[in-house]
């Protein structure tokens, strides 16, 4: 018999992906709006404390995959030095994504009654990516107007991107893929 241990007071199967998978059930079973943090912790078999480990907020559990992409992506491009540089790390950015709560959350978007929420949340992801996209440009010698203009059209990218490759059928394509469309279309090609 494979026996594991754990902390006192956590069940050996609460993680994130139960977490998320707990979520995305409710949220189609009842609604975004009717879901509550408390409906997604009974569902998973775990305490708040635990969901609030994982997740900061009940949206956090559809983004926290590429809220940590784009982490990384912040930090890469703090060392960037030009267009060819943004290009890769927004290449990298994709690479290996694997499907979860947001890409089942944008192709179920109305059923879970979150279509609005999306877009705020869609938003302010984009707005990340072209703070930091029109920062490394800037800083390489671009004009910031120019910058910032290019950055907002790489946060477009890579939403964009996201949307497309989830719609497409996330477990059937690779978001790298999609994501290389994307490079294409903002650098003109």
């Amino acid at each position: 018999m494979v026996t594991s241990s754990t902390r006192a007071g956590r069940p050996r199967v609460s993680s994130r992906e139960t977490l998320a998978e707990a979520a995305c059930e409710l949220f189609l079973e009842r609604g975004y709006e009717a879901t509550t943090v408390a409906d997604i912790t009974r569902r998973a078999g775990v305490s708040r404390s635990s969901f609030f480990n994982y997740f900061s907020s009940k949206s956090a559990v559809l983004w926290s995959g590429l809220d940590e992409r784009i982490g990384a992506l912040e930090l890469a491009l703090r060392g960037a030095g030009g267009a060819d540089e943004v290009a890769s790390a927004i290449g990298d950015l994709a690479r290996g994504f694997a499907p979860d709560a947001l890409a089942l959350a944008i192709v179920n978007d109305v059923a879970m009654g979150l279509s609005d929420e999306l877009a705020r949340d869609a938003a302010l992801r984009a707005a990340r990516v072209a703070r930091a996209v029109a920062a490394a440009l800037h800083r390489s010698g671009m004009a910031p107007l120019e910058a910032d203009i290019l950055g907002a059209a790489w946060g477009g990218a890579v939403l964009g991107a996201v949307r497309s490759w989830a719609r497409g059928g996330a477990g059937r394509a690779d978001l790298a893929q999609e994501m290389g469309r994307a490079i294409a279309i903002v650098r003109g090609r």
